[in-house]
């Protein structure tokens, strides 16, 4: 995994004062009033929190699952044993849990637990503290909102950086991401594919700098370079290309064979605003075939195709998740600009989109779109814990260029990039 993942998922969000948790009476209540915070967005709960003798207990396999952690329910013995797979350079913890007893178990070794495990309405409530301290995951409690603050514990995840125009004076990131797509070509007003234009274009050489070596230096540092390839439809030009089969032949030989001969490994294919008004089931069906025509022909060309799309609950309905997840390696889902990218994107919005979009397409093959432009330090990492908390294959960064704003303080502690 590249470093830059390891800063951004080291990320710690601070929504809580103390690490201790609140100290109540001894007998067991509901605790309504209680919400719990995972990387600053609400965790949904089939039981909600309760407290007893003083102990925060949670459902132990709703924040599990959210973690990545695997979960194993004994029926018979009335045991649950939850893995957490190595990460981060950590051993395996595996945890033994029995309803009833305050022993634990933690890899072979018994731990005493202050409240035993509980079934509370046919779900088994744990210790939050104990939960933390074993999985790596840090927990704050805020008196005053009566609110828990999970920061999930560091995780591999695959980065995709964007290389747009004015994105050089951070080139000495691309060697910390998995991927970067250089936004040098695009579609023109004639549905022409195109080189040249006014916003996503082929740099001119700066002397040794050249567009060719930085992408040779990207393969190089072990970043797979991809050519993007961007369009909106806002003069109908993508409309002109999907609608002439010649046409669309054309463009796509010409994106397979600028690819091949640059050196990239893949095409990144950005083409936007499909689908706004007209008849959306056909705008999908012209789009399935160009995909799959454009996949056929990147896959001969031993290129990997990743798709960029506006999400699911966009103005956009020109995309057919479903299929061009067949058709792809990978999606990415554009969550930004849901209110004009004037300020950090709104999580439940967010939120919505990933799940819509994992009604369609396997997890392992979606990567989550942040917008540095519009976000900051801490709705950046609440972003990445999305990407966790549903297990995505990994989040892709608009842009670099970008990056080293304040938000580039939330991706680790005093990082100089």
């Amino acid at each position: 995994m590249k470093a830059f993942a390891k800063i951004v998922l080291c990320a710690a969000l601070s929504l809580g004062g103390l690490s201790a948790l609140p100290a109540h009476g001894a007998q067991a209540a509901p605790a309504n009033s209680i919400q719990i915070l995972l990387d600053g967005y609400p965790l949904p709960f089939p039981v909600e929190p309760a407290m007893m003798k003083g102990t925060t207990m949670v459902p132990f396999r709703a924040i599990s699952e959210a973690l990545g952690i695997q979960v194993e329910w004994n029926q018979a013995a009335r045991r649950i044993t939850a893995t957490q797979p190595s990460a981060a350079g950590a051993a395996p913890v595996k945890v033994v849990l029995t309803l009833g007893s305050s022993k634990a178990g933690v890899n072979g070794t018994d731990v005493k637990l202050d409240v035993a495990p509980q079934n509370i309405r046919g779900t088994t409530m744990v210790p939050l503290k104990f939960f933390s301290q074993q999985f790596g995951a840090a927990v704050a409690w805020d008196q005053a909102s009566k609110t828990v603050s999970i920061t999930s514990p560091k995780q591999d995840i695959y980065t995709l950086g964007f290389y747009a125009q004015k994105a050089y004076s951070e080139v000495s990131l691309i060697p910390s991401f998995d991927a970067v797509a250089f936004g040098w070509s695009r579609i023109d007003k004639n549905g022409q594919f195109t080189t040249t234009g006014t916003d996503f274009w082929w740099p001119e050489a700066a002397g040794e700098v050249t567009p060719e070596s930085i992408v040779q230096n990207a393969a190089a540092a072990g970043t797979a370079p991809y050519l993007m390839v961007y369009s909106s439809d806002s003069a109908l030009e993508l409309s002109k290309n999907l609608e002439d089969p010649q046409l669309q032949q054309q463009t796509i030989a010409s994106i397979v064979d600028l690819a091949s001969t640059k050196g990239f490994q893949g095409i990144g294919l950005d083409l936007e605003g499909l689908g706004l008004t007209g008849d959306k089931a056909l705008v999908q069906s012209q789009y399935n075939a160009f995909v799959k025509n454009l996949s056929v022909a990147a896959r001969a060309a031993s290129l990997k195709l990743t798709v960029i799309l506006h999400p699911l609950n966009s103005s956009y309905k020109g995309y057919d998740y479903k299929t061009l997840g067949s058709l792809a390696d990978d999606l990415v889902i554009m969550a930004y600009a849901y209110e004009g990218e004037k300020g950090p994107e709104p999580v439940d919005k967010v939120d919505e989109g990933i799940r819509l979009a994992l009604q369609q397409v396997s997890k392992d093959k979606l990567i989550l779109g942040i917008s540095v432009f519009s976000e900051n330090e801490a709705s950046v990492n609440t972003k990445i814990g999305l990407a966790k908390r549903y297990g995505l294959k990994g989040i892709a960064i608009w842009r670099l260029g970008l990056i080293g704003q304040p938000v580039m303080t939330q991706m680790g502690e005093s990082v100089e990039l």
